[in-house]
């Protein structure tokens, strides 16, 4: 029995370290969602806690905060309506070589967001 749980600690630990299986690759640099599925073309940009994002004409400027390799929190800097108040959810559901699809909602809505996010 010892060596089953020590087995799956070995694996356990190798996962986290795989690449493949982690998202740290996607907490800083330049990042796409391209446009369609509800979506304007943005750019993304991250660097420590700070996310920059350029649509339409807009820029926003968002906290950033990681509460694991697989969910973090967005918060608007600079809100200017109610709901730009909210913070945004995301959970990154799954990871590929340069992208990841993620569900976003924000608040305590029962709304989920669907997207892909690319780094560049």
């Amino acid at each position: 029995m010892k060596k089953i749980a020590l087995l799956i600690i070995v694996i356990a630990l190798f996962s986290c370290k795989n690449d493949e299986l982690s998202a740290d690759r996607f907490k800083t640099g330049i990042f796409e969602i391209p446009a369609g599925k509800g979506y304007e073309k943005t750019v993304i940009i991250r660097q420590d806690s700070l996310q920059i994002e350029k649509y339409e004409d807009r820029i926003d400027s968002l906290s950033i905060t990681w509460k694991n390799n697989f969910n973090y929190t967005l918060k608007m800097l600079h809100p200017k309506t109610a709901i730009d108040e909210d913070p945004i959810y995301i959970k990154i559901t799954s990871i590929s070589k340069n992208s990841y699809e993620f569900e976003a909602v924000i608040g305590h809505s029962n709304y989920v967001q669907k997207g892909t996010i690319y780094k560049k």
